[in-house]
């Protein structure tokens, strides 16, 4: 028998301890559709960590995001209300859809 994954033991306690049903989400599955590369966990680790050590600290009202090399807390409202879009002829576009990436277009 498979040990139970974190996310899951972690959302049952959540629920437990909130009113709001907590769900697990897998990154990878979420963004791209498929199973998370060995790249996409160690970006999900090293937010999550940085995520996990601002709460610890006492730090709300923040997001963590990726500058160049490093993930940095950025405060919401430097970020609330605005977008940054991709143009659509961009190489990130080009490149998700040749691996099957769907835009909904």
């Amino acid at each position: 028998m498979e040990a139970e994954p974190t996310s899951v033991r972690l959302a049952r306690q959540l629920q437990g301890l909130t009113r709001p049903e907590a769900r697990v989400t897998a990154l990878g599955h979420l963004q791209r559709g498929g199973v998370p590369s060995p790249t996409d966990r160690l970006l999900a680790t090293r937010l999550g960590t940085l995520c996990a050590e601002a709460i610890d600290k006492g730090k709300y009202g923040v997001m963590v995001a990726v500058r160049g090399q490093k993930c940095t807390l950025v405060p919401l409202e430097k970020v609330a209300g605005r977008r940054k879009t991709v143009p659509l002829d961009h190489a990130w576009i080009r490149s998700a859809r040749l691996v099957g990436t769907c835009f909904g277009d």
